[in-house]
């Protein structure tokens, strides 16, 4: 084996890991939304999430967990088997759509960007308001 097939089958691998990772996470987010899963941080005063959302949140993150390891993916095969400026162009605008995507999914799992901090939701901040 040469090295460009080693890192051809290291990306594939990594490919059927990631479409794994969303597959299998959808189908475990069913039996957990219907047992009433809920984050373990929820907003002070929040209430419960209803069965959809609660899948749709456990969904949403094994999307992004199957996104990363496919850009991971990409990564590896543009850059150690075919790096050409046809090739990386093209792995720019995957990681461009993927990296826009992973922020929406964010952005509806958690209701902030990435970059935006957590509010604080410690019982200082209860206590400071009494």
């Amino acid at each position: 084996m040469d090295f460009r097939h080693i890192i051809e089958t290291v990306g594939e691998f990594v490919d059927f890991v990631g479409v794994a990772v969303m597959v299998i996470g959808a189908l475990v987010s069913i039996p957990l939304a219907l047992r009433g899963h809920q984050p373990r941080k929820l907003p002070a005063g929040a209430e419960k999430l209803t069965l959809y959302r609660s899948y749709r949140q456990l969904l949403g993150r094994s999307i992004l967990l199957g996104l990363e390891l496919l850009v991971a993916a990409d990564i590896i095969r543009t850059v150690a088997v075919t790096p050409t400026f046809e090739s990386v162009g093209v792995l720019a605008i995957i990681v461009l759509i993927r990296t826009f995507l992973s922020f929406s999914l964010e952005l509806e799992i958690t209701g902030r960007w990435p970059w935006q901090k957590e509010t604080p939701q410690s019982g200082s901040a209860v206590a400071a308001a009494d």
